[in-house]
């Protein structure tokens, strides 16, 4: 089932989540659904917190990326109660865009190799090293269950360009083509 993305603005994309434990209520289920939803809108990540659950649950798919001009491999991957390890290598510049944030997009400074720890679905723990845009992913998901948003990264001057664009997020005013949930009411 396709859920809705929770738009800029909902206090649930700025909380610390929460660790889940293998007895998760519809894990299984919740993880199909956060599948098809990130799929239905394009999307390459998506954390829990972005369809309005506080937990520390995200995926990316940066397989879909991947073509014959691409020097990367990519990742499918679900990280359950993910910790950042350790973050290396020189932090480089690229443009960056969310499905809570809609239309917006804006370069953002990260370093280039992350280190995670994490459960996979299957409540298997993993302690893996990502780099290039799969770290990049990685690290915007993470992000998120860590209440940050990609809006908190960017320069001052840009921020307060797209100030305006970011409050009509919060009262649905964006063209889009998947469903959204907006902290206000139109």
């Amino acid at each position: 089932m396709i859920l809705p993305v929770y738009a800029y603005g909902h206090g649930v994309l700025t909380k610390e989540a929460i660790d889940i434990d293998k007895d998760y209520k519809g894990l299984s289920q919740l993880l199909d659904n956060m599948w098809e939803t990130m799929y239905g809108a394009s999307g390459v990540g998506l954390a829990a917190p972005q369809i309005g659950l506080g937990i520390r649950v995200f995926m990316v798919d940066t397989l879909q990326l991947v073509n014959e001009e691409s020097s990367f491999s990519g990742c499918k991957k679900v990280f359950i109660n993910a910790r950042k390890l350790e973050e290396k290598g020189p932090e480089w510049a690229y443009e960056e865009g969310c499905l809570s944030i809609p239309k917006i997009r804006a370069e953002v400074e990260r370093q280039a190799i992350v280190k995670m720890e994490y459960l996979d679905e299957n409540f298997e723990k993993h302690i893996e090293e990502f780099d290039g845009i799969n770290a990049r992913v990685i690290q915007h998901e993470y992000d998120h269950i860590e209440g940050i948003l990609f809006t908190d990264k960017i320069k001052p001057l840009r921020k307060k360009l797209i100030k305006k664009k970011l409050e009509n997020i919060k009262k649905g005013k964006v063209d889009i083509d998947y469903r959204m949930k907006f902290p206000i009411k139109r």
